[in-house]
């Protein structure tokens, strides 16, 4: 009865495949889950609006002519220097800034959308799901050294979902069904498909190189190989090349991310050496950051959590709060913010910004801390509340909240 009533019919290819969960779930999947997923990534490149719109015009082009071009497609670029590009269920699409600056001209860029828009039309990542196939593949981007694996574990609830599905490696069958119809997606909109076949060649290359940030990235979700190239160079030849590749567009739209490339890279620096434990040279590296471009929030989130290494938490407030003032609907930054005013003893501005990063993304942590601030504020049933949706979670957060649940329990 399962596989009666569970098939439908695959609106890309035409095949008949399993469908337990339907259209009107799918979109509401991808809708709840867009915002959180996001912001486990890095947030918004709210620092250059203008490409975002870019990205989104030609995201739409392609969308347009897909074979669900119904789908309620969206495009974001993310605030991470990870090379990276994924799709949520129901067309919500993201790049990362650090794959934009890798890309030459729209075309390229058309090739990385259009197999984006094939991944969500085609619901590989559904399918994945339904078959059980997902791994739990972790949070990217939102720390250094211990800190990384500590932030995926307790990110709970639906953002710990569409950061799985953002971040699962697809199959080779997914990968392949992507670039072919990625590409008729391409030549549809008067694009040049070749630029699909060099940007796998380039990939490809890379990957035998094993640059560390594209396999950490784009390489650990969407693995190059020879075939690939192979079957996109031979299909290419069977539709023919030619079309639009928009390279001086390309350069003019992305002229503000190149300038302000020195500014990220410096901050990358001042990452990896506070993950090797050398915080006065991270702190000499990010304040160059800083210089470069004041207005960007990461750079004060990454010097607050040095001031926290250095055992400067007024600094480190500081720096949160002024993180929180230039994007303040980023969870992490309200998230470091509250921990940090519990640690001085500012109950009220521990509580609104747990609370409201909680709002965003919810954590095993915020819902342990609210629960400590409960306790301060002698309000046992609140403090019950929180240390039970703690302990859900797993490690040594939810260890934690379990004792302290069975405390006021006893």
């Amino acid at each position: 009865m399962l596989l009666l009533t569970g098939c439908s019919v695959n609106p890309v290819t035409g095949e008949r495949q399993l469908s337990l969960i339907g259209e009107s779930q799918e979109l509401a999947m991808g809708a709840e889950q867009y915002r959180p997923t996001q912001q486990t990534q890095g947030g918004q490149f709210y620092i250059d609006p203008e490409l975002t719109l870019y990205v989104s015009e030609v995201g739409q082009k392609l969308a347009r002519v897909s074979d669900r071009p119904n789908l309620p497609y969206e495009f974001v670029v993310l605030n991470s220097s990870v090379p990276n590009a994924w799709a949520l269920p129901g067309g919500k699409i993201a790049i990362n800034r650090g794959l934009l600056t890798e890309l030459e001209d729209e075309a390229q860029l058309a090739s990385v959308l259009g197999h984006e828009i094939v991944h969500a039309a085609a619901s590989h990542s559904i399918q994945r799901m339904q078959q059980g196939m997902l791994i739990s593949a972790g949070v990217a981007g939102l720390g250094f050294a211990l800190t990384d694996n500590e932030w995926a574990g307790l990110i709970m609830g639906g953002a710990a979902l569409g950061a799985q599905l953002a971040l699962a490696q697809y199959s080779q069958g997914d990968e392949l069904e992507s670039d072919h119809y990625g590409i008729l997606y391409m030549k549809k909109a008067g694009y040049d498909p070749q630029a699909a076949v060099e940007l796998q060649e380039i990939f490809y290359e890379l990957s035998k190189g094993r640059d560390s940030g594209f396999v950490d990235g784009l390489f650990a979700t969407h693995p190059p190989s020879a075939k690939r190239v192979r079957e996109n160079t031979e299909q290419v030849k069977k539709i023919g090349g030619g079309g639009y590749r928009g390279a001086d567009v390309y350069k003019q739209k992305t002229a503000t991310l190149r300038k302000l490339q020195p500014a990220y890279d410096a901050h990358d620096q001042a990452m990896k050496l506070a993950s090797d434990g050398d915080m006065s040279a991270a702190l000499k590296k990010v304040n160059e950051a800083i210089s470069l471009l004041p207005r960007e929030a990461m750079f004060y989130s990454l010097r607050g959590r040095i001031y926290q290494e250095q055992d400067k938490q007024d600094k480190a407030q500081a720096d949160f709060d002024k993180a929180v003032s230039m994007y303040p609907e980023m969870f992490v930054y309200r998230l470091h913010s509250g921990l940090t005013a519990l640690q001085l003893n500012n109950l009220d501005k521990a509580r609104e910004n747990l609370t409201r990063a909680n709002e965003v993304v919810p954590t095993s942590i915020a819902f342990l801390r609210l629960g400590d601030i409960a306790v301060k504020d002698n309000n046992r049933n609140k403090a019950i509340a929180y240390y039970s949706q703690a302990a859900e979670s797993s490690g040594a957060v939810a260890e934690e909240a379990r004792r302290k649940l069975a405390t006021l329990t006893q």
